[in-house]
């Protein structure tokens, strides 16, 4: 009895706590987070609501929202997250700072492979010194003003000094490896605690509640274990950049390769890595990061309700992740060697473009939706529209179960995904092709090994994009490739028979491998008619 009054008492203080808006409200960094909280005083709210004038009518199950509770509510959540704007303004002052306390002239280094800047030491010295400090001064100014609720161009500014901050060693190319370290981490730290802690600013004013899976669709795009997987990929896409990059810029002295030799260091000190004015593997660490960013941001219905967002992470991932992927398949043909870590940046990008097409795609059914409903295209672009029907997404997994139930958050997170045992075995030819030539004998820089490495490297890249079933119809890229594995090593010079037997075999598999369409497992609204 003593241990269960106890408990009771316990109860009593956390329900109060909550309803105080105290230490149970503490480390509630989202609007819609409070909302759920005080669920149970919504009727309440609700019923006082109605007989204001000024409504604001959402699609969420007929909750209405006049324009001053949701403004009551800014002020309560600008609370609860004051310390995120205290912290920003504490990073300015850091920043202005850091070139006073680790001077840029110590330690300094030149960049790998003896590849010319466009500015000297000293300007880049003086460049990333006073870059630093205008920066910190910018986000203490108005990290400041953000102290005073509903400013959020002052939010929005701080969150361009981050990705800015984030820039600049690139940019400058930084001479001092702790100078590239701070702005990289200070930056991503910024903008995580403008738009990702606290939440999109002012997003309270015209948020719409609704629906959380798409209409017509099995499952949630945007639910956290679909982008779990895309942050996770983010981050170790990000380390292993981050290392290329490090050696680009002149912080370590080498790059090492388990397979390739000196491969990885030929490939990063190529023609073609030097005709980029940044290093790209310190650019595409800088992408990575923004990825593992954008992961994070928005709710599970953020398809709906900021598909701004979901197109630029769409970009960020799909097509940028393809400039990045064909960079790479092209460096045995343009530069004659293959990196190692290279190739390992481009795998684990490989995977990201199916797994984020779907949510692209749910934005765009959204989109349709909306325009044939007669909505401004512009306003829903910037802040979401309303939903077209109610919904919960009772399907998916919780992702905070994940150490009790790995196997099935780990299922929810590539729905949409399916692997027939076609395109696994098209993949698998795609990798023995270009492993070809080195079994063969046959030069790196032979014109019949260019033909089997882009052929065999382009074949995995079409196989595994269109294990997205929203993209399956894509498996017919794979008829083109496969036939020009199998004929055109026959028309070049002194290229081995034994070769040539062996493209003509594998690609003619290919290209009867991709004809069949595959398990579909799952539905998507107004798409299903385009997976074929």
């Amino acid at each position: 009895m003593a241990e269960k009054n106890h408990q009771n008492e316990e109860k009593n203080k956390d329900n109060k706590m909550h309803k105080g808006g105290g230490m149970g409200t503490r480390g509630v960094t989202r609007p819609m987070a409070e909302m759920q909280m005080k669920g149970g005083d919504k009727k309440k709210d609700d019923n006082k609501d109605k007989e204001k004038k000024n409504k604001d009518k959402d699609s969420g199950g007929g909750m209405e929202m006049s324009m001053e509770k949701r403004m009551h509510m800014l002020h309560m959540h600008h609370k609860q997250t004051l310390w995120v704007y205290w912290l920003i303004v504490l990073l300015g002052a850091w920043m202005v700072l850091f070139p006073l306390t680790f001077n840029y002239t110590v330690g300094t280094v030149e960049p790998s492979g003896g590849r010319e800047l466009w500015l000297s030491l000293s300007e880049r010295i003086m460049v990333m010194r006073w870059s630093d400090i205008i920066s910190g001064i910018l986000l203490m100014i108005f990290g400041w003003r953000s102290l005073t609720p509903n400013r959020p161009i002052g939010l929005w500014i701080c969150c361009f000094v981050g990705i800015w901050i984030t820039f600049a060693p690139l940019v400058f190319w930084s001479p001092t490896a702790v100078g590239y370290l701070n702005s990289t981490m200070v930056g991503a730290l910024v903008i995580a605690l403008t738009i990702l802690i606290p939440g999109m600013p002012n997003m309270i004013t015209y948020m719409k509640m609704g629906s959380q899976v798409p209409p017509g669709w099995t499952y949630n795009p945007s639910s956290w274990p679909q982008r779990w997987i895309m942050i996770v990929l983010a981050f170790f896409g990000w380390v292993v950049s981050r290392y290329l990059g490090a050696f680009q810029l002149g912080y370590i002295d080498t790059a090492w390769d388990p397979f390739f030799g000196d491969g990885t260091l030929k490939a990063l000190n190529s023609n073609m890595s030097h005709s980029f004015p940044v290093s790209d593997g310190a650019m595409g660490a800088l992408a990575y990061t923004f990825e593992f960013l954008m992961g994070w941001m928005g709710s599970p219905t953020r398809w709906r309700t900021m598909p701004w967002m979901v197109t630029f992470f769409g970009i960020l991932v799909i097509p940028l992740g393809l400039v990045h992927i064909f960079l790479v398949i092209s460096q045995p043909v343009v530069v004659g060697e293959w990196c190692t870590f290279c190739l390992m940046a481009a795998a684990i990008m490989l995977p990201m473009i199916p797994l984020e097409l779907d949510e692209v795609i749910a934005m765009g059914q959204h989109m349709v939706q909306a325009k044939r409903r007669g909505d401004n295209m512009w306003d829903v672009f910037w802040k979401g529209g309303k939903a077209f029907e109610m919904n919960k997404d009772e399907r998916t997994t919780d992702l905070m179960e994940f150490p009790e139930k790995p196997a099935e958050v780990f299922k929810a997170s590539v729905w949409g995904m399916s692997v027939p045992w076609t395109l696994a075995v098209c993949t698998l030819i795609g990798i023995a092709a270009m492993c070809a030539p080195a079994i063969f004998d046959v030069g790196i820089q032979k014109t019949s090994s260019d033909i089997f490495h882009l052929s065999g490297s382009l074949i995995i890249v079409v196989s595994v994009i269109c294990m997205g079933e929203i993209v399956r119809r894509g498996r017919y890229l794979n008829i083109l490739l496969g036939l020009a594995l199998a004929i055109g090593p026959w028309f070049v010079d002194n290229s081995p028979t034994g070769l040539c037997i062996t493209g003509l075999v594998a690609g003619l598999l290919v290209a009867g491998l991709s004809i069949p369409t595959g398990i579909i497992k799952e539905h998507y609204g107004l798409w299903d008619k385009y997976v074929k």
